[in-house]
């Protein structure tokens, strides 16, 4: 008999967004799998006020569980870190563990502005190059516009439904890289070659591939019951898709059992775009 997840409460507290504190509270915490989190984000505390109001909040949650919650910080200001540090509840500054050690690396103190990690006054070129990359994306969806491929840095290849829409967000929103994505047809298996618009971009192309199985149910989710979402169907593309990677000598990842992250991290250092100033 399996037991039930023992439940506990996470705070997520930032002065901005908290997205950087969520995903790292996500990483860690997946390492307790006999555990059940329930995340609270609590973004853009920028007053000693709304850090009080916090402090109680989370003082009362740990009063009515009995046990007090985890709370994960990014707050830059230390006045404001140390009031909710003294409430019921272990606290984890992930901003002031770090930033202590990079002073006396750097031998220099740092700015201590709020929000700048996700400012986009702070980086204007930067913000730009991820708006212009998701544009480019959008656009360059399932290769619906061909026009300007020569600008991607990548162009996504693979059967429907393998996953290279998401994938293309995902590095053109977090990365700015311009990912473009073109789908293989079994008409193209017939031809035995690569559609005639890639092959001037060979060395842009990056494969995407999923196990039939898995395809056939996320096919059936979009068009039930239907030939494209058949096992059959679905066995023939994605061995005919493999194959014609492989006589391209495309390299290419299979989806299936990756986060969204995996695929990207992949993709970024298979293609030598790992490399990102800060």
């Amino acid at each position: 008999m399996s037991l039930s997840p023992i439940e506990r409460t996470v705070f997520v507290v930032s002065d901005s967004t908290g997205i950087t504190a969520e995903t790292f509270s996500h990483s860690v915490l997946s390492q307790f799998a006999q555990f059940e989190f329930e995340a609270i984000r609590i973004p853009f505390i920028d007053t000693i006020e709304k850090a009080e109001s916090v402090a109680a909040r989370i003082n009362r949650c740990a009063q009515e569980q009995g046990q007090p919650p985890l709370v994960f910080s990014t707050l830059v200001d230390p006045k404001m870190a140390h009031i909710i540090g003294k409430a019921n509840c272990t606290f984890l500054d992930l901003f002031g563990a770090f930033v202590r050690h990079i002073e006396r690396a750097l031998g220099v103190k740092s700015s201590r502005s709020v929000g700048r990690s996700h400012s986009a006054g702070t980086s204007n070129k930067r913000y730009n190059n991820r708006i212009e990359a998701i544009n480019f994306s959008l656009a360059h969806d399932d290769g619906q516009y061909v026009n300007g491929l020569e600008q991607a840095d990548v162009i996504l290849v693979g059967v429907s439904r393998c996953g290279k829409t998401p994938t293309s967000l995902y590095l053109a929103m977090q990365y700015a890289v311009k990912a473009a994505n073109y789908p293989l047809t079994p008409d193209d298996f017939e031809r035995d070659t690569l559609p005639a618009t890639l092959l001037p971009y060979r060395k842009k192309l990056f494969g995407l591939s999923i196990q039939p199985e898995r395809l056939a149910e996320v096919r059936n989710e979009r068009r039930p019951n239907s030939r494209y979402a058949s096992l059959s169907q679905c066995l023939n593309e994605v061995a005919d898709a493999e194959r014609l990677m492989r006589m391209e000598n495309i390299p290419w990842l299979s989806t299936t059992t990756k986060s969204i992250e995996e695929i990207s991290t992949k993709i970024l250092d298979e293609i030598g775009l790992d490399r990102r100033l800060y």
